[in-house]
């Protein structure tokens, strides 16, 4: 029975991921240039990414080394109000269409520092949905669109790997309750509406730890 489940959660896992990534429409290519970037960084950005990227306040993402397409996307999205943040906003709105290119070449170019998940208890319960998923939920494994490693799939999937685990754990919630809906085809919002306040908690802590 247990192999059963295993098998069964692992194919579950693999076509939910292989169905939302034909579901989710590719943004366009992002090439800017990191250099024009450095006074926006070291002038608004920084303050609270840090000037590398690697912010020290969990209220604030790790920007260093997520792909261009997705730091791009969100700054769009920030911009056009399709995602919510009352300090984003008005940041993003200052933007130009070069500004956003060049702020996205400049973090993915940064070097993610590695993080140490500490809670071994729910290091155990995350690494368990990350990589198989909950079948009998029906939460699929986050490795199926974030990779084992947490690194992202460029295009379509951010990196998670050494993020901030209560930023990833208030990201889940804000899926979940639809604050947060910038997710194509609410993929996001589906997912989150099946895990528990454990398992958010569980994989938040889990992806912190990986590199």
């Amino acid at each position: 029975m247990k192999l059963h489940a295993l098998i069964t959660g692992l194919l579950f896992a693999a076509t939910f991921g292989a169905n939302s990534w034909a579901n989710q429409p590719a943004p366009a290519a992002a090439k800017g240039d990191a250099a024009k970037a450095q006074k926006i960084v070291n002038d608004v950005c920084g303050g609270c990414h840090a000037t590398d990227g690697n912010s020290t306040s969990p209220a604030y993402p790790v920007l260093a080394g997520q792909s261009p397409e997705y730091l791009a996307k969100q700054l769009h999205e920030f911009k056009s109000g399709a995602r919510k943040n009352a300090i984003m906003a008005p940041n993003a709105a200052k933007l130009s269409e070069d500004d956003m290119l060049n702020l996205a070449a400049y973090f993915s170019a940064q070097q993610p520092k590695p993080r140490q998940a500490k809670d071994a208890s729910l290091i155990a319960a995350g690494q368990k949905v990350y990589k198989g998923g909950n079948a009998g939920s029906g939460v699929p494994a986050c490795a199926s669109c974030h990779g084992p490693s947490g690194a992202g799939i460029p295009v379509q999937f951010p990196r998670l790997a050494a993020q901030h685990s209560k930023y990833v754990l208030s990201q889940l919630k804000n899926f979940r309750s639809g604050d947060r809906a910038n997710d194509g085809g609410k993929m996001m919002q589906t997912i989150a509406r099946k895990m528990t306040d454990q398992e958010m908690k569980a994989v938040a802590e889990y992806v912190n730890g990986l590199r």
